[in-house]
């Protein structure tokens, strides 16, 4: 199979790279983090510009007919500036709930807006005591009035503070474990009842804790079905861990560079450290790890869309195990081969560190996926 990307992708690359060259420095990233919002609305309405924001989507609903491979690719670019702004909840995370179960006119109002940057969305399930078990919910729906009544609450919500609209998952019936009941709803964020707690994350990105109390919402917000949203959850979940796998690729290739130039310039001993054996060969694996990590971030790409569930969920482990290994074994090398400047906040080695730290945990850490992948083999 032929992985090259094609002419229209490299033209995809390099317009993102450009305006991100222009936008992007650390310098500015720093400048971003301190804005209100915690990244740049200027440079959100320049993803809009470009469709960036309506990639993934289909042209009737104003979008761009994009596959996950143009997304892998846009979110490479996006990894290797650490870009802040709501790409992955909104257009990857809160786009495929859309794509995959949304209805006509959830699609007609909702994707239009996203696309041309008006409407910023947050995908809200994970829960204080599920950890990584997409069935454990204890937020409930009930019926009341027209349509449901939401209670209960969501953490660690990826851009949860800075969203129009939230998609948030509920159990209208079963147990806290079962697999049917979950349901999911469009939430106004404005809605009554609805608080959000935000605050910045390790890896400088925002995120916030939700808490719904008796907010309404009517069955025309009911995404996917009633009782039928753990399916959808799980397509979700996909495509998040093969956007981040690509955005880990993207950040291990700004670390080698980054480790590579400071060799050259690096002087113990009276010469640059680049110069030591034992240097090159760490430097080697560190080049080598990226590529496996590529190959990973690839696996989960082409696999987003396989209808074969059992096979899907396999290969997402294995890429989930994979680039996490990459990225924690680049990263912390990346840190160690600076020295104690890798640790500083005025360099930027450390906060890819962070970034990768914080997305090998995103959606499940490899220790959960190896004992999924073993419970196969038992």
């Amino acid at each position: 199979m032929d992985f090259e990307p094609s002419d229209d992708q490299r033209l995809l690359v390099e317009s993102v790279t450009r305006m991100l060259s222009d936008t992007y420095s650390f310098a500015q990233r720093k400048g971003y983090q301190a804005l209100p919002e915690g990244y740049s609305p200027a440079v959100w309405a320049q993803f809009a510009e470009q469709g960036l924001l309506g990639l993934p989507f289909a042209e009737e609903y104003g979008g761009f007919g994009g596959t996950p491979q143009e997304v892998m690719l846009v979110m490479q670019a996006f990894g290797r500036v650490l870009v802040l702004e709501p790409f992955l909840p909104t257009v990857v995370l809160c786009g495929t709930a859309l794509n995959v179960a949304g209805s006509d006119d959830q699609k007609s109002a909702l994707i239009p807006a996203i696309a041309e940057g008006s409407l910023k969305m947050a995908f809200a399930h994970g829960e204080r005591q599920a950890r990584y078990d997409l069935t454990d919910v204890i937020t409930t729906a009930k019926r009341g009035g027209n349509g449901w009544v939401l209670d209960g609450s969501k953490t660690v919500v990826s851009h949860g503070e800075a969203a129009d609209k939230i998609i948030v998952s509920a159990r209208t019936s079963g147990d806290r474990h079962d697999a049917d009941g979950i349901t999911l709803f469009l939430v106004d964020a404005s809605a009554p009842g609805l608080a959000r707690r935000g605050y910045v994350s390790r890896d400088d990105t925002r995120a916030a804790d939700i808490s719904l109390s008796n907010v309404s919402v009517s069955d025309a917000d009911v995404i996917g079905g009633v009782g039928k949203g753990l399916a959808v959850i799980r397509r979700v979940v996909d495509a998040g861990i093969a956007a981040t796998a690509g955005e880990t690729v993207g950040a291990m290739e700004a670390m080698n560079e980054m480790t590579l130039e400071y060799s050259k310039t690096r002087v113990q001993f009276g010469q640059p450290i680049g110069t030591y054996q034992v240097v090159q060969h760490r430097m080697a694996d560190m080049f080598m790890a990226q590529e496996q990590g590529r190959s990973m971030a690839i696996l989960a790409t082409m696999s987003v869309d396989n209808p074969d569930e059992a096979q899907r969920a396999h290969d997402m482990a294995m890429a989930k195990v994979g680039i996490g290994q990459a990225g924690r074994y680049v990263s912390q090398s990346a840190v160690q081969m600076h020295g104690g400047i890798g640790m500083t906040e005025e360099y930027a080695v450390g906060h890819y560190f962070r970034r990768c730290m914080v997305m090998e945990r995103l959606f499940g850490d490899p220790a959960y996926y190896l004992n999924k992948l073993a419970a196969e083999v038992g």
